[in-house]
């Protein structure tokens, strides 16, 4: 009988639209504070991306506070700490969510890439590079509000989405992560998602002081994505640990969530995805790390 990590390879290298070599694209979703629904945010975007056609990889790099296998309801029998100290492989520590979603579950791995002799790095680094190509992206759930570890992650990715919601604290946290990254030399591509917006005026609202800000005092563009309504059913969904997306799937979070996915796939990419692949993320993350 094939193992789960067979059942994956095959899975893999069979999926329909992903063809080693094709351009992967490396996007991390992170917040200003915890709190603002971002893991959710994380995990039901995937899905919507997925719904839509799109191969999606999952990785939760909430170092501490990792828990997007808790809301999806599954339990993880490998996290990334397995790749790097237990001689897993890639394959191994995949694993299957809701609607054949595939993620890496978190832990304390992250923490020990520093630790890594030089073999055991390239080791590590050769094990995800064979994502390349079989995925159309991968998506790192970093933790809330600036670390070393989130700000490489940011710097390192093609593209930040960053999760807020109109309370003046999440608005003005999120504006200085932003501007926390570029004072450190970096000039990561952001995209703004508003969660738990009362109406879409207070969601513009809030976008546009966000964008008016970076516009003034650090001269970027912060392009809006999407606005997800303050809906009761992702709560009652977290309770029951499931995707509020697949457990109300008519919710007006759900239609947010989709809208969001769509317009995402429609906006014109802002980083080219070819450029060094998975292989030059993890090397520019990992310099940026030490």
């Amino acid at each position: 009988m094939y193992d789960q990590a067979e059942a994956l390879r095959n899975m893999i290298r069979s999926s329909a639209g992903v063809q080693a070599g094709r351009g992967t694209r490396i996007i991390t979703v992170t917040s200003g504070k915890g709190g603002v629904g971002k893991s959710n945010f994380s995990l039901n975007f995937a899905l919507a991306l997925q719904q839509l056609g799109k191969s999606v990889l999952v990785f939760d790099a909430d170092i501490g506070m990792a828990n997007l296998d808790v809301l999806m309801g599954h339990s993880a029998t490998y996290s990334i700490y397995h790749l790097l100290k237990q001689d897993k492989t890639i394959w191994d520590i995949i694993q299957l969510g809701p609607q054949g979603l595939h993620f890496v579950a978190g832990g304390s791995g992250m923490n020990e890439l520093l630790s890594l002799s030089d073999a055991q790095l390239n080791k590590f680094i050769d094990q995800l590079d064979k994502l390349q190509g079989r995925y159309d992206y991968l998506l790192f759930d970093t933790g809330a509000g600036l670390s070393k570890e989130a700000a490489s992650f940011i710097a390192a990715a093609h593209e930040t989405i960053v999760v807020t919601t109109p309370e003046p604290t999440a608005i003005t946290d999120a504006y200085a992560l932003m501007k926390m990254v570029r004072s450190f030399g970096h000039n990561p591509s952001f995209r703004l998602v508003v969660n738990r917006a009362l109406d879409a005026r207070e969601g513009q609202q809030t976008a546009d002081k966000i964008a008016m800000a970076a516009s003034k005092f650090m001269g970027i563009e912060v392009p809006l994505l999407g606005i997800i309504a303050d809906d009761p059913s992702v709560s009652r969904a977290v309770r029951e640990q499931r995707p509020f997306s697949l457990a109300y799937p008519a919710s007006d979070a759900t239609r947010g969530v989709q809208s969001i996915a769509r317009t995402y796939l429609q906006m014109p990419a802002l980083k080219e995805a070819a450029n060094g692949g998975v292989k030059g993320f993890l090397h520019k993350m990992i310099r940026l790390m030490k």
